[in-house]
């Protein structure tokens, strides 16, 4: 994590606990899926000033909306063990502060995607904003156990998000990948809810392992993750993509769902959390795999193996 060594100390404290709020590694995780819907969009290389703020556009816009869910689920934080060590629940940002590092951000990240980018990236992103910050930490989180399937629209975004910074425009290619993210999510997300349940259970939030146990939670995983092995296939099936997409999503799937059988007939905490991570990686590669496919004509018209 960032140190800040070359300020003061308390200053340096001060700065890691505001970057904290941010939850940077989530903003990485939502600025790659960006970026790559922009580099999707176009079969020519994306302008590096094009790439640079929408990516930093969209990543300012996401970490306030983690300070603002910080904000919310302070009271919330502080009685889980995963989270009690966050900034709010340790006393070492206010209220106050956390507001005007909210706004700071959010106002840099939608002056940078209107100055630099274009009107419907800027639009798009603080919509994605109020549905993360206000729909689904304020109204759905605390209010049905399935929250996280509703509110994964939100953190489905991104690559949308990105493609619209390069075409000015949202086809369906780029609907389909946010599709393929809030499929992900439901898997991705109850995997760590099933370990952490008892965290859930104090907290208050009806999880769905707390409000219909562990075993209809991992059917659930189950039932997703085939649905997001179907989900996967859909780019190759409208040519979006090709072989070496469609043989990379069905081994990268077959994989995601040994993990989530597994869960369903042998389940563990350790094998939760295993599941957990891959889902994380799972991401990642699918959508490396898609950008490779995207880029291997121009990769075989350079090397001369293209008519």
């Amino acid at each position: 994590m960032f140190q800040a060594a070359f300020l003061p100390s308390g200053w340096r404290h001060t700065v890691i606990a505001y970057l904290e709020l941010t939850k940077p590694r989530v903003v990485m995780l939502a600025a790659f899926c960006a970026v790559i819907g922009m580099l999707l969009a176009t079969d020519e290389m994306v302008p590096v000033r094009l790439l640079l703020a929408g990516t930093a556009g969209i990543s300012l816009l996401a970490g306030a909306g983690f300070v603002f869910n910080c904000l919310v689920e302070r009271s919330i934080d502080a009685r889980m063990a995963r989270t009690r060590a966050r900034p709010f629940p340790r006393g070492t940002v206010g209220v106050p502060q956390a507001l005007i590092l909210a706004g700071c951000l959010g106002g840099a990240g939608a002056w940078l995607l209107l100055t630099y980018v274009n009107a419907l990236t800027m639009w798009l992103t603080l919509a994605t904003f109020v549905g993360y910050a206000v729909v689904y930490t304020v109204l759905l989180k605390p209010a049905t156990p399935q929250n996280i399937v509703i509110g994964g629209a939100s953190g489905a975004m991104p690559p949308v998000l990105g493609w619209a910074a390069v075409a000015n425009d949202v086809p369906a290619q780029a609907w389909l990948l946010c599709l393929i993210i809030f499929v992900w999510t439901p898997p991705h997300f109850w995997a760590l809810a099933l370990y952490r349940v008892e965290d859930y259970r104090y907290s208050g939030l009806p999880m769905l392992p707390v409000t219909h146990g562990s075993r209809f939670t991992r059917l659930q995983i189950l039932l997703y993750t085939l649905l997001l092995i179907a989900t996967t296939t859909l780019p190759y099936l409208i040519h979006m993509s090709g072989l070496f997409y469609l043989i990379a999503e069905l081994i990268l799937g077959g994989i995601f769902l040994y993990y989530a059988w597994k869960l369903w007939v042998d389940y563990s905490d350790a094998l939760a959390k295993r599941t957990f991570r891959w889902s994380i990686e799972y991401l990642a590669y699918l959508f490396g795999a898609l950008l490779i496919d995207h880029w291997l004509p121009g990769i075989g018209a350079a090397l001369g193996l293209s008519d």
